[in-house]
């Protein structure tokens, strides 16, 4: 016989599963390629008990890139304590894994992807996406040795997110830019970002 019903605890478990277990499938094999019938198989419920907890697959997004949060600034400041690296190339190496989430388990939205889930946000829930992303942005920042201030954090993620765009939107959604030239656009992008970093650093050091 099906369960009637389940207990806030029980649910707060599922509803927890339901966010991690999409995280994976979504930072491995892509946004767009991992499927609401996959996250809720993998997590032994039904596709309508699912959607008790989730609206549609979106709400759920959302949800696994706060899961995320954490995650990528925690593994930011392993780079920064990695006494083999140099700031310069522990900040590229960064930069590096999140354009090519799918190769170091980092969830990446594409352009389509951005569009179909914020417009689905309410006013009040976008900005509260808006302050957690300017968080993270801001104790990125702070981990790499550079004080933030709005328009520091404002930049950055500006120049982050479209390295990252552009890199999973060549040549499906962007097809005049050329593909074979997408890897070295890709480090060139990189390399200048950095570069304003350290300039920032300099000038901008963060406060121990």
């Amino acid at each position: 016989m099906p369960k009637v019903a389940y207990s806030e605890e029980e649910r707060d478990r599922i509803r927890s599963a339901l966010i991690n277990t999409a995280l994976d499938l979504m930072a491995h094999q892509g946004i767009q390629h991992t499927t609401v019938e996959q996250i809720y198989r993998s997590v032994g419920i039904s596709r309508t008990f699912f959607y008790t907890f989730f609206p549609s697959k979106e709400d759920l997004i959302v949800e696994t890139l706060y899961l995320q949060q954490p995650r990528i600034l925690a593994y930011a400041k392993r780079l920064m304590a990695d006494s083999t690296l140099g700031w310069r190339e522990a900040v590229r190496q960064f930069l590096y894994a999140c354009c090519y989430g799918e190769q170091h388990g980092i969830a990446v939205l594409t352009i389509e992807e951005q569009q179909k889930i914020f417009c689905r946000l309410s006013p009040e829930s976008y900005q509260v996406f808006r302050q957690k992303q300017f968080r993270l942005f801001g104790s990125l920042l702070e981990c790499f040795g550079i004080q933030p201030d709005s328009a520091r954090i404002h930049l950055f993620t500006n120049l982050s997110l479209t390295a990252m765009v552009i890199r999973r939107a060549i040549p499906q959604t962007l097809p005049l830019f050329v593909p074979e030239a997408a890897d070295e656009t890709l480090t060139f992008q990189i390399d200048a970002i950095v570069t304003c970093m350290e300039q920032w650093k300099t000038r901008y050091p963060a406060s121990s």
